[in-house]
């Protein structure tokens, strides 16, 4: 089971947008949302709470693809996040997360038995390039026990 597909299935709520999972790895993520009329706004273009979606779920996607191989004794869970809408988004977007900590830093944390808590940075692009969004979640890997 490919990351994008576990995240499918495991998160109802992102199977829902039809998300596509371009490249999930330890470093990057890279989802895209598709054009779809029944998630535009009032202006044409993906509604924001789509563009949150699509943008949590690539962190999401990283996560995974960073901690999979602590999810038997933690469990990943979204701290805190914020998104600014930089541009009109029109058309497909695409959501792009990269890690803001070391794998190496953050296992040594919860190794110690502490509860890391490390960034995931988000940036949302048109086709044309334009970026008209950025996020930023914090996630945690608790602790099972």
């Amino acid at each position: 089971m490919t990351v994008g597909e576990m995240l499918v299935a495991t998160v109802p709520m992102a199977r829902t947008l039809n998300l596509e999972f371009l490249e999930t790895t330890p470093e990057r993520a890279v989802v895209r949302l598709p054009d779809q009329a029944e998630y535009h706004n009032h202006v044409g273009g993906p509604h924001a709470g789509a563009m949150f979606t699509l943008a949590e779920s690539a962190s999401g996607a990283i996560v995974i693809a960073a901690f999979g191989d602590q999810m038997s004794r933690a469990v990943p869970l979204a701290v805190k996040a914020e998104i600014g809408y930089k541009k009109l988004a029109m058309g497909e977007v695409t959501a792009t997360a990269t890690l803001g900590r070391p794998i190496a830093d953050v296992v040594a944390q919860l190794d110690a038995g502490e509860r890391p808590e490390f960034p995931v940075a988000i940036e949302i692009q048109r086709a044309d390039g334009a970026v008209t969004g950025e996020m930023t979640v914090v996630w945690t890997l608790r602790p099972n026990s």
